[in-house]
């Protein structure tokens, strides 16, 4: 399957469905082009339709792009298209490889954000652990924020009730509540969050901030290696680095289990599918 594709060169937009011309030499790949997600939909039938396309994709971008580029999946299954994609593009490094985990990082500052009575721009630090799925572990352990000129740890001021049973559910959720609402999924959100992304992968964090990017595992946090994983990172010079070293609860950690385990299981499942075997 072939996603009709917009290139920008200079100040000129080109739309095409010629897999040569759309991924001739380019930076920056946004995957956009994915079945989207339907109110009622399993994630297994969403993973079968999408892998093939992400096949296609990471076949194309081997081929024709730069051995440089640079990819964000945002097509769900994000992490495991993003794990195909790179399968099929062996000549260029895993770590170019990323899925978008930032529209969840953005859902979960603003969350914190309004609680502490402060702008998002104040709140730093918040991560998504793990899968662009309802396994996602959002975590505000290591989180800071600003008010009144004075900078503090978010969570001592957060209500432990509050971040349990109703911000890591609701976070989690967000996706599906979006879509039960509009029957659609949050176009504009995602865009913003793609932008963001790209935005800090090319130009770098800023000092004493991470955010969250789903990218290849190296094992760190105890995450399987080899699936794209969430984690909170710093950029500089156009490259990643995972955070080490931060503090991770008992709960959150219990919780990395289960986001590591459906990651596994797509990948198995994604693989199959691709190799026919399904």
């Amino acid at each position: 399957m072939l996603m009709t594709s917009g290139l920008f060169h200079g100040k000129e937009v080109i739309p095409t469905d010629s897999v040569d011309m759309a991924f001739k030499d380019v930076d920056a790949a946004f995957l956009v082009g994915a079945m989207p997600r339907r109110e009622g939909m399993e994630r297994k039938d969403l993973l079968a339709a999408n892998v093939k396309i992400f096949k296609d994709q990471g076949e194309a971008l081997d081929k024709y792009a730069k051995k440089s580029v640079k990819v964000l999946v945002v097509g769900n299954p994000a992490n495991t298209n993003a794990l195909v994609c790179s399968h099929y593009a062996p000549s260029i490094p895993k770590e170019n490889f990323t899925a978008m985990t930032r529209l969840d990082q953005n859902r979960a500052q603003y969350q914190v954000a309004a609680k502490l009575g402060v702008g998002v721009i104040d709140v730093r630090n918040v991560i998504i652990w793990g899968n662009h799925s309802a396994t996602q572990v959002p975590d505000v352990a290591n989180a800071s924020y600003t008010k009144n000129g004075e900078s503090k740890r978010a969570l001592p001021d957060l209500d432990n009730n509050w971040v349990n049973n109703e911000f890591v559910p609701l976070v989690q959720k967000r996706g599906a509540a979006v879509i039960a609402a509009r029957k659609l999924s949050s176009a504009m959100s995602a865009a913003k969050a793609a932008c963001d992304h790209m935005r800090d992968w090319w130009q770098g964090t800023q000092s004493g901030s991470f955010v969250s990017m789903a990218v290849i595992s190296d094992g760190s946090y105890g995450a399987p290696k080899g699936v794209i994983f969430s984690f909170p990172v710093t950029t500089s010079g156009g490259q990643w680095t995972i955070v080490q070293g931060l503090t991770v609860g008992d709960q959150v950690r219990s919780k990395l289990e289960l986001t590591a385990k459906e990651l596994l299981e797509e990948r198995d499942e994604a693989m199959a599918v691709c190799e026919g075997k399904l």
